[in-house]
């Protein structure tokens, strides 16, 4: 195929490419050269924002035209030509999207064990600058003990999407890498367990829906500025 596929690449929080450490600019083209081999050689990218978090290396996320030649699979591509239009510092984004997931989890497991759902109020009060690191791992921690207190698997994974979702650089400086990719690996480790469990289409869609409206929402936000 040869028309303009429009998806989504993550890259370093620096800009660079996990696989060669070049920095992509915004607005130049990037081409593959040789046979493309999915997974191996070409200019990758995901039609989905969700299906392209899998694969993320950093918080930085591009929204790109590929073309030329396309091959597709259902969570990836890979193209000759990649061009990133505009990109997004979604650090924050994928805290909001780990406290989402973990919240749904709990509800599907029937969690009622309130140290669960404080991690999720702390992890909330922090992201608005309203708690501490130290208050951070404290509730952590709690959620981590009502895990171990769980009677059923269910609520053990529910219990460890909470603890996952308000450990998310609690240690850490946000605007740091280790902070981006606790926050990636939160919100990647979660989303897709959790939709995997549900076993449930729509869930997926509407975790997918989400993330690329507020995405989207931040890009415009920044644009009018």
């Amino acid at each position: 195929m040869s028309e303009v596929v429009w998806a989504w690449h993550f890259v370093k929080d620096d800009g660079t490419r996990a696989q060669d450490g070049v920095k992509e600019i915004i607005g130049k083209t990037y081409s593959a050269k040789g046979p493309l081999v999915m997974c191996e050689n070409g200019m990758h990218a995901s039609k989905r924002i969700l299906d392209a978090l899998q694969y993320a290396h950093g918080s930085l996320v591009r929204r790109v035209e590929c073309w030329g030649e396309v091959q597709i699979q259902p969570d990836k591509l890979c193209s000759r030509h990649r061009k990133p239009l505009w990109q997004v510092d979604a650090t924050r984004i994928l805290h909001e999207f780990a406290c989402r997931v973990a919240e749904d989890a709990l509800k599907l497991a029937g969690v009622t064990d309130e140290r669960c759902w404080q991690a999720m109020a702390a992890k909330r009060r922090w992201l608005a600058g309203q708690a501490t690191d130290m208050d951070l791992a404290a509730a952590c921690d709690a959620a981590w003990a009502a895990a171990c207190d769980a009677a059923w698997a269910a609520a053990w994974d529910a219990a460890r999407y909470a603890a996952w979702a308000a450990a998310g650089a609690a240690a850490c400086d946000a605007a740091r890498s280790a902070a981006c990719d606790a926050a990636w690996a939160a919100a990647g480790a979660a989303a897709c367990d959790a939709a995997r469990s549900a076993a449930c289409d729509a869930a997926r869609e509407r975790y997918n829906g989400w993330l690329t409206e507020m995405v989207a929402a931040e890009h415009k936000e920044r644009c009018d500025e």
